[in-house]
């Protein structure tokens, strides 16, 4: 049945559930979340930030009912994921190993 589902469509009934049973906080949080998908019995939920990974995991028994107002038994899984430096700070730190303490930086 699983592999039939739209992740993105599942998410997107868990987010209107969340507003429409006023669990605001968990609403607006997880409404910028596009990095989700299913996984046999997982809904899996990729985060760049630690804050929102515990909010969702403090709220993972409304979000577990919203799924199962769909009917679906899915476990929620959270996964903390590795942000990536942006272009510029990914310069400063070739620079920073390149140069040392030679270098000054201003601003940053």
């Amino acid at each position: 049945m699983t592999q039939n589902l739209s992740a993105k469509n599942v998410w997107g009934k868990v987010v209107l559930f969340l507003k429409e049973h006023r669990q605001v906080a968990l609403h607006v949080a997880c409404g910028d979340i596009t990095e989700v998908f299913i996984e046999a019995d997982r809904l899996v939920v990729n985060v760049s930030e630690g804050m929102l990974a515990e909010i969702l995991k403090d709220g993972r028994r409304e979000i577990e009912n919203a799924l199962r107002w769909q009917g679906l038994d899915l476990k929620l899984e959270v996964n903390l994921m590795e942000s990536k430096d942006l272009p510029q700070q990914e310069d400063i730190n070739k620079l920073k190993k390149m140069l040392g303490k030679k270098l000054t930086i201003i601003g940053g």
